[in-house]
């Protein structure tokens, strides 16, 4: 099983480009510093990542995705190869994107990162948690449409 979950935050803004011929496929690249466990002398480390997400992800990428924004996504690790222009063959790790969505609100976007730049939407707020047990609390009037009564 190849399967990959991120969260952190973009270095920049997402880089797009579209596919050639007929039916062109968006596809973004963007690279997200995840904060490592562990740090090493107290000093704060980062993993920079690699992703690369097409079609409708990476219009979405392409729309709403600005520098600083923290976002959680799920993907799957590629590797590959290719040879440069020196005759060097150069090893890549990338990450493809299966799913991305926001790690915070725009307004802890804003505070968290001071270049934000872009009206990207909040995410719809999470439901209401009972601190005491930790289940959601369901609103009123909703039994009727649960599948399981």
């Amino acid at each position: 099983m190849n399967k990959v979950i991120l969260m952190g935050r973009l270095t920049r803004d997402p880089e797009v480009r579209y596919s050639q011929g007929e039916n062109a496929t968006a596809v973004a690249r963007y690279t997200l510093a995840v904060d490592r466990r562990f740090k090493r002398d107290g000093e704060a480390t980062a993993d920079f990542i690699n992703c690369v997400a097409f079609g409708r992800a990476a219009e979405f990428a392409e729309r709403y995705f600005r520098q600083g924004i923290r976002i959680v996504i799920t993907g799957r690790i590629q590797t590959g190869s290719y040879t440069n222009r020196d005759g060097v063959k150069v090893y890549t790790t990338d990450i493809v994107v299966e799913e991305q969505e926001f790690a915070e609100s725009k307004a802890a976007s804003d505070q968290n990162s001071g270049s934000f730049r872009a009206a990207a939407p909040a995410p719809s707020p999470a439901p209401s948690v009972d601190a005491g047990d930790g289940f959601m609390n369901i609103p009123d009037g909703i039994d009727e449409e649960l599948p399981f009564n």
